[in-house]
């Protein structure tokens, strides 16, 4: 763990986003919140935010933050649904690593909701793919 103990506060915002490409028909479903196990839009909205307040938990050498925002935003094309996340804090350290856990979360969270309708008549899913996870932008401003 690196040693933030001289550092000072500032304030810190990361965005990060994320990609799965799904069937157009499972897109429909989640535009209608109409899957198999209910809208999983709100459903991935809490997993993002839930998983950049544990971020900490589950990535070894990061620090714990005094998250003070996450928002998300999805938009859908034909066949995939795109996320944002952005995380801010006023701390020490950054947070492009909560924002990235977040997207991966929003990701995962919504595969789950959906899995049923991505399915092939071999049980298997060939269409399904979680992609272009990546930190977007990280922002510092120290404070007055």
């Amino acid at each position: 763990m690196a040693d933030i103990t001289n550092k000072g506060e500032s304030f810190r915002e990361a965005t990060a986003s994320g990609k799965i490409r799904l069937k157009a028909e499972t897109i429909r479903l989640i535009k209608e919140g109409k899957t198999a196990k209910g809208d999983p839009v709100p459903v991935a909205e809490v997993a993002a935010v839930m998983a950049a307040k544990n971020t900490p938990q589950i990535i070894p050498f990061c620090h714990p933050l005094m998250i003070t925002n996450v928002e998300t935003q999805a938009s859908f094309g034909r066949n995939w649904v795109q996320v944002v996340v952005k995380v801010k804090t006023t701390g020490k350290t950054g947070v492009e690593m909560e924002a990235i856990t977040g997207a991966a979360a929003y990701l995962l969270a919504l595969w789950d909701m959906v899995k049923a309708h991505e399915k092939d008549e071999k049980g298997q899913y060939p269409d399904t793919a979680i992609e272009w996870i990546r930190v977007e932008r990280k922002e510092k401003t120290e404070q007055a």
